[in-house]
């Protein structure tokens, strides 16, 4: 069914409970961010409103919720690179190191050993950024090389649903660019581009353990945050009442966000440390193949532009072997 050990990615995930807290943190202050400023936009737009009938005072306020929501996400915008450099990468170093049997720092160590060996392999956050999304380009490639595998198998009505089966697959992809990041780490490269390069060139030869493992774990996270929402629904309800005028759409947008936010903090740094679980495993001892890498080339754009970036110590290394 899947390879990774649900019981040790638990123990993993406590023993980096400063990590865990730190997500938590971060991704229930953004919630909060959005409630409040959503909540203080329909308040305004309900106070504008006053001046004049009630299908005025309603648009004023869903707009001011609208324009409340739109400036809280405009503002994570700006700060996608350091919760990333921060949170994610950091968290991913600290689970390299448990995995590998290394000995951490408790507590709030964790953290600045952490930043410290994200700093020494990417540098700044804006590298490492733009590093991630030329991943994520690559990674979409491979879903979309197993998307056209799929519609030629003789797969009963896969034609029918592929609408379903892509959207499935781009959930099942969302947390493989975290693990290409640990690569890096664990193989304690100082050539992040070539790291990388190599890193979804196993990825592409292993593909179908990966994504299979990948889409158990979207089943659990998903399923788990859809009935994390459905339990907020009455709760979110009851704070949106107590907003003036009572926005309709409230309830339903507070509960998408709580279930989002205990998604972000809990569920996803759990599958993460699964799907590292068993790349590690089944990447072990392995080369990365050269005709996945010339694949990669040709299909993808961004592996291209990562190919340019990296240093030779890839193309070197493997042009010596096959020859």
């Amino acid at each position: 069914m899947w390879d990774f050990n649900i019981g040790q990615a638990f123990s993993l995930m406590m023993r980096t409970l400063p990590f865990v807290l730190l997500r938590a943190a971060v991704y229930f202050g953004i919630t909060l961010a959005y409630i409040l400023a959503t909540g203080a936009g329909v308040v305004i737009g309900w106070g504008v409103g006053a001046f004049g009938d009630a299908d005025f005072r309603a648009a004023s306020m869903t707009w001011g919720g609208i324009a409340g929501f739109g400036l809280t996400g405009a503002v994570m915008y700006w700060l996608r690179e350091y919760i990333l450099y921060v949170v994610k990468a950091g968290h991913v170093a600290v689970l390299v190191e448990l995995i590998d049997g290394k000995p951490l720092p408790q507590g709030r160590g964790q953290i600045t050993h952490a930043t410290a060996e994200v700093k020494e392999r990417f540098g700044q956050a804006s590298l490492l950024f733009a590093l991630d999304q030329l991943v994520k380009g690559v990674i979409r490639a491979i879903t979309g090389l197993v998307r056209g595998i799929l519609t030629i198998l003789p797969i009963p009505y896969v034609r029918q649903l592929m609408g379903v089966v892509q959207a499935f697959l781009r959930m099942a992809v969302g947390f493989i660019d975290e693990v290409i990041l640990a690569h890096a780490i664990r193989t304690r490269s100082t050539d992040a581009w070539g790291s990388a390069r190599e890193a979804l060139v196993l990825y592409g030869q292993n593909w179908k353990v990966m994504l299979r493992n990948a889409a158990w774990l979207t089943l659990f996270t998903y399923g788990l945050a859809f009935l994390i929402f459905l339990v907020m629904l009455a709760p979110a309800a009851a704070l949106v009442y107590a907003i003036p005028g009572a926005w309709s759409a409230g309830g339903f947008v507070f509960a998408l966000l709580f279930a989002w936010s205990v998604k972000a903090a809990f569920l996803e740094p759990f599958a993460v440390t699964c799907l590292m679980q068993v790349y590690f495993k089944t990447t072990d001892g392995q080369q990365p193949d050269p005709e996945w890498d010339a694949r990669l080339e040709q299909m993808s754009s961004h592996f291209r532009k990562l190919k340019e970036r990296a240093g030779a110590r890839f193309g070197a290394t493997h042009n010596g072997e096959a020859a």
